[in-house]
């Protein structure tokens, strides 16, 4: 009896380990990657100066063999001096795969080599994207080599145009100039990438609740964050914040449609800032270590001397 019993688990485990099996390969087929026909394939835009090695290398790095279908094109200095007006003879090496998202999903940037990224962060790539009127995206951003990280902007900016879509020129230059901005802030002005970050998305929440009328009141938003945040500059770098908000205001932003992203952008900075123990809670924590140390020593002395 005790033998039928036990032909009778085997089968049922055996069974179930065969329709395990195929539910399995069931879910692997369903995860396999197909051609989007919503939005087209992800665009690819390598920097023109790249030599074929690095160009291989690149495509490693933005895994351009693993997608079912793909666009490439190359980024060069004439494609700089049409978006941004900048210097058509500027070496560009920095690339960028670009995947089209559904509406609500935000700006989401992954610097898939940040060694070689020495100034721009997560941040200031979404939102100089934002500026620029680019929403709903994946943005993979990768270089074989040390760069900046400028250029990878214009290439979105060209991805952008070669997908059908029309961006307006001078919001690209503003979004170029808060770029230049942020990065001369983190670079020169003795803040911290995460605390420009911080005070940029700010002071664009606040254009978009207070919609500003004059650069004196842009100034007064400028002040009153940088007070709200701590963070003190030199008369020349809190100018610099005022001009690139003065030609912000202008721009034509549906503020209600950016909210969502600019309040997502905010609180990746408070999170990275968090880690990085620029709070609060940190300092307090300092303070009272200190105290704690200077305390003991002349509790020590005291001892030695009653």
């Amino acid at each position: 009896m005790w033998k039928h019993i036990t032909k009778v688990i085997m089968a049922v485990v055996i069974f179930l380990s065969i329709n395990n099996g195929h539910a399995v390969l069931a879910d692997g087929k369903d995860t396999e990657k197909a051609i989007n026909e919503k939005y087209g394939a992800p665009i690819v835009v390598y920097g023109g100066s790249l030599s074929h090695d690095q160009k291989e290398k690149t495509k490693q790095l933005l895994k351009v063999n693993e997608e079912v279908e793909i666009t490439e094109i190359t980024v060069t200095g004439d494609d700089l001096k049409k978006y941004i007006n900048g210097d058509p003879s500027a070496r560009m090496f920095s690339s960028a795969k670009i995947t089209r998202l559904d509406e609500g999903e935000g700006i989401q940037v992954i610097q898939v080599t940040p060694e070689n990224i020495t100034e721009v962060t997560d941040e200031m790539y979404a939102n100089a994207l934002l500026t620029a009127g680019i929403e709903d995206a994946k943005v993979e951003v990768a270089s074989a080599v040390k760069v900046t990280g400028h250029s990878a902007l214009t290439g979105i900016f060209k991805a952008y145009e070669v997908s059908g879509e029309e961006l307006d020129t001078v919001r690209l230059e503003v979004a170029n100039e808060e770029l230049n901005v942020a990065t001369k802030l983190a670079k020169s002005a003795g803040i911290s990438e995460e605390q420009v970050s911080q005070l940029i998305t700010e002071i664009k929440q606040a254009i978009g609740e207070q919609r500003p009328a004059t650069k004196e009141e842009v100034e007064k938003i400028v002040e009153e964050q940088m007070k709200k945040l701590k963070i003190e500059l030199s008369d020349e770098y809190k100018q610099m914040l005022v001009n690139l908000f003065d030609k912000f205001r202008n721009l034509d932003i549906d503020f209600s449609k950016v909210k969502n992203q600019l309040e997502d952008i905010a609180n990746d900075v408070k999170e990275k800032l968090k880690e990085a123990g620029v709070d609060k809670g940190f300092f307090q924590g300092i303070l009272d270590f200190l105290k704690g140390i200077f305390e003991a020593i002349g509790n020590f002395f005291r001892g030695l001397f009653n």
